[in-house]
């Protein structure tokens, strides 16, 4: 007992003892790399600043700020007693990438919130008025209805489209160049496939010459120009088009690993007894990769979710196209109205967190059988 209690009085001697110029520094630091992050994420909104220069500074400064933010606090942590030092250790570690998630994201998300509750100055409080615009104004209730068939037909066709293709190459030579073309297009941005597909979607009054893929198809077989991006609702179908081609490929690569995976005695053991390669897939290769169809399926979803790039390159959002991301940013971009814009935004918000929160809970399970 008296041993402990004397370890435990050198312990505290120990940090008494320090230099006091030594402690200073200690704190200094950690409050110098604190202003410095402040002062970075205020500068990076300053729009009058060069784009090059913000780059810069968020990369030095996220880099080297959270790297230097983490030495100094653990150069103070480690001046304290043995057993607090122990303690405290580990919050060093991940401190600086919780200070930096508190300061870039959940601070914004709680702003987001608050201001939802406004009006457009932001100097009246409304309670839910710009939830409820959202939810019952004509434009939309016609984007929601866009959002929720980009849902389903994107994420449907985008993952049956993966798994068969998963299925099929895996059987041939030339697996490897297949591959390789058919994830190819996640090599180009949202933005990129957009203007590559606003060629091949393009319209020419009849007559003149068509640039565009589809229309000089069309034409040339003897037909009439059709102006794809108009046609409603269709328009809209044209628009997944993109995603579902941006897409598969991803879902193909994440699926024929897991396909790879399956016993080949199942397999053989389901030929002996008489399946065909049909019941085999649909009973056989789908419930052994279940769980990692789950995870492709809710990945795809946070992505629809929150599709703006290509509604935005192609239509604007015109001839019923809109979608919620695109809203959201003329809400708060276009018209100034930051409320619904706000709104519009936790919106989004509410949509992806059960999707993650169900995604998180399937991959404990599935590490749980393992």
């Amino acid at each position: 007992m008296n041993k402990k209690n004397k370890d435990k009085g050198a312990g505290l001697f120990d940090v008494l003892t320090i230099g006091p110029a030594r402690v200073a520094i200690s704190v200094t630091i950690p409050i110098l790399a604190f202003a410095l992050l402040r002062w970075s994420f205020i500068f990076m909104r300053d729009s009058n600043a060069s784009k090059i220069v913000i780059g810069l500074i968020a990369l030095l400064v996220g880099v080297f700020g959270v790297w230097i933010l983490f030495l100094s606090t653990d150069n103070l942590v480690s001046h304290f007693p043995r057993k607090i030092k122990e303690a405290l250790r580990p919050f060093v570690f991940v401190g600086p990438a919780l200070t930096v998630l508190g300061i870039y994201l959940v601070y914004p998300s709680i702003s987001t919130l608050i201001t939802s509750l406004f009006n457009r100055k932001g100097d009246t409080f409304v309670g839910l008025k710009n939830y409820i615009f959202a939810l019952t104004n004509e434009d939309m209730v016609m984007t929601l209805r866009n959002n929720l068939l980009w849902l389903v037909f994107v994420t449907f066709f985008t993952v049956s489209l993966g798994l068969v293709i998963a299925v099929l190459v895996d059987k041939i030579k030339w697996e490897k160049i297949a591959k390789s073309l058919i994830f190819m297009p996640m090599a180009i941005s949202f933005v990129g496939a957009a203007v590559i597909w606003k060629f091949i979607y393009y319209y020419q009054p009849p007559g003149e010459a068509q640039i565009g893929l589809l229309n000089a198809i069309v034409v040339a077989l003897g037909g009439d120009p059709v102006g794809w991006l108009i046609q409603k609702p269709f328009n809209n179908f044209f628009l997944m088009v993109i995603m579902i081609w941006l897409q598969t490929g991803y879902a193909m690569v994440i699926l024929s690993a897991a396909v790879k995976g399956v016993p080949s005695s199942l397999m053989e053991a389901a030929r002996i007894d008489g399946a065909n390669e049909f019941t085999i897939f649909f009973h056989v290769i789908i419930p052994y990769i279940k769980g990692m169809i789950l995870t492709v399926t809710t990945t795809i979803l946070i992505a629809v979710l929150k599709i703006f790039d290509i509604v935005f390159v192609m239509t604007s959002g015109q001839y019923d196209t809109s979608v919620v991301a695109l809203r959201y940013y003329k809400e708060s971009f276009v018209f100034r109205n930051y409320g619904r814009g706000s709104a519009l935004a936790v919106i989004l918000l509410i949509a992806v967190v059960p999707i993650l929160i169900y995604n998180i809970k399937t991959l404990r399970e599935s590490r749980r059988v393992r």
